[in-house]
């Protein structure tokens, strides 16, 4: 038992120099700014509440997609290094069943604003949250138009993308339970 505890606290005289050192490299544990909290503190919910203006159409969209998303997701989100963004075409969405593999399509999504969010956070990868709030609107408006959903003129603004009727919407449990549940008849 001796020996352990000498041990163990050794390795703990030893490890405190090289967290001074990752910490003064790397800023690692380094405070955040005011500017730098506010920039997340922000929710997209499902009505759009928090959205912010912009604008977008699929059109300006593909231009955006085919400069900055295509080397990752592949030709109009169809096939790529990463995830398959789209499964429907214009005109025809997909409404399921959706297997694992699916659910990262914007189709699986039951609200637009997801997609509208994840986007403005997450994208592109080498430099994410770079996009204009028109750049994430016309990304956002491509994509559900390659899945069906919108028209390739439909405007996506903080109005228009909330009303955004989402194939899967009903899909997922209630995000507020319905009590008392509804009554199912014995045969079901």
């Amino acid at each position: 038992m001796r020996c352990s505890l000498s041990l163990v606290t050794s390795l703990i005289i030893l490890a405190a120099p090289a967290t001074g050192l990752a910490q003064s490299r790397y800023n690692v544990g380094t405070p955040l700014s005011q500017e730098e909290i506010k920039s997340f503190d922000f929710l997209i919910g499902p009505g759009g509440e928090a959205l912010p203006q912009g604008k977008g159409t699929a059109k300006e969209g593909a231009v955006l997609y085919a400069k900055r998303c295509e080397v990752c997701h592949g030709k109009n989100g169809e096939s790529g290094v990463l995830r398959r963004l789209v499964l429907g075409k214009p005109g025809q969405p997909f409404r399921g069943p959706f297997k694992p593999e699916d659910r990262d399509s914007i189709a699986y999504y039951p609200y637009a604003t997801i997609a509208w969010d994840y986007i403005n956070r997450a994208m592109p990868v080498p430099k994410p949250g770079s996009l204009t709030h028109d750049e994430v609107y016309a990304a956002t408006a491509f994509l559900l138009y390659r899945n069906g959903i919108i028209g390739e003129n439909d405007v996506m603004d903080e109005k228009t993308l909330p009303k955004v009727q989402m194939p899967n919407r009903n899909g997922f449990i209630p995000a507020v339970p319905v009590y008392p549940p509804e009554k199912k008849h014995s045969w079901w």
